[in-house]
């Protein structure tokens, strides 16, 4: 795959992955992991698609400095512009998580047309399942703002999603998910820049149920697929089956025995239902 970068208008830098000819699909990983996330179903996709995945700022190799705002708003403009550079004015995309939430948000916020969208597991406008958890992060990633923490926090984030934490996210327990893991903390402990960064992203994204959606879906006039997994405790089915009565062009399908690292727990699954839906 070829590394290239993509300049925003305010200087943020997004580095991406491009590989295969034809459409481009553009697919945005989930939150604390990298592009490395799709690696299980690039060389499929990459048969039928130019494959463009990007690292999202403040994961991988992307932006971490803490000059910018890290809003959801900042975010979703950021997004909306690379897609555009690098897909073109009505690009196929797809999201994972905060990838889809960001994607919901471009769309919802008219900054972004796409021809087809996918929305893979996320927590739609319905409440955080795992609040209790998110909390905790969200307080450490807060205390990195503090002088003197950044550092030792960021430390400290390494050795908590160690590699083996990859495992547990598949419901197959597929070993090789430890080197997602290992990849996407592998530039994290000492690096206070990064830590700091967080704190501001920890302070703005939104915590409580985005019920504004609610209203955001109906105005949705791209095919939509929701592409869900069936073993995912952080994203239960029930709230794409409620998104769905709402979307104008949408559709559901599940990938059984699937849990939150869907391309590691059925790659073969997974790629063929984006190229059936995208192809």
């Amino acid at each position: 795959m070829r590394l290239r970068l993509y300049h925003h208008r305010d200087g943020t830098r997004v580095a991406y992955r491009e590989t295969g000819t034809g459409p481009a699909l553009v697919l945005l990983h989930s939150l604390g992991l990298s592009h490395r996330e799709w690696e299980p179903v690039v060389e499929a996709l990459s048969t039928r698609f130019r494959l463009v995945l990007p690292d999202l700022p403040l994961h991988g190799d992307s932006e971490d400095r803490p000059r910018h705002p890290y809003t959801p708003d900042w975010f979703a403009e950021v997004i909306a512009g690379f897609c555009a550079e690098t897909a073109g004015p009505r690009p196929l995309v797809g999201g994972h998580d905060v990838g889809a939430e960001l994607l919901l948000r471009a769309v919802a916020g008219e900054l972004l047309a796409p021809r087809r969208l996918v929305l893979m597991p996320n927590r739609l406008h319905r409440p955080d399942e795992q609040r209790t958890q998110r909390a905790l992060w969200r307080g450490a990633c807060k205390a990195a703002a503090v002088p003197g923490l950044d550092r030792l926090l960021a430390r400290g984030a390494s050795v908590v999603f160690r590699p083996s934490v990859g495992e547990k996210l598949s419901a197959t327990h597929n070993p090789a998910a430890r080197d997602l893991l290992r990849h996407a903390f592998m530039d994290v402990a000492g690096n206070g820049n990064r830590a700091r960064a967080w704190a501001r992203f920890a302070r703005n994204w939104p915590s409580e149920p985005q019920r504004e959606l609610l209203d955001a879906y109906p105005a949705i006039d791209a095919p939509t697929l929701l592409l869900w997994a069936d073993r995912d405790p952080a994203h239960p089915l029930r709230a794409a089956s409620e998104a769905l009565d709402l979307l104008p062009d949408g559709q559901l399908r599940v990938l059984s025995a699937t849990g939150f690292l869907m391309a590691y727990d059925d790659p073969v699954g997974l790629a063929r239902e984006l190229i059936s839906f995208c192809g």
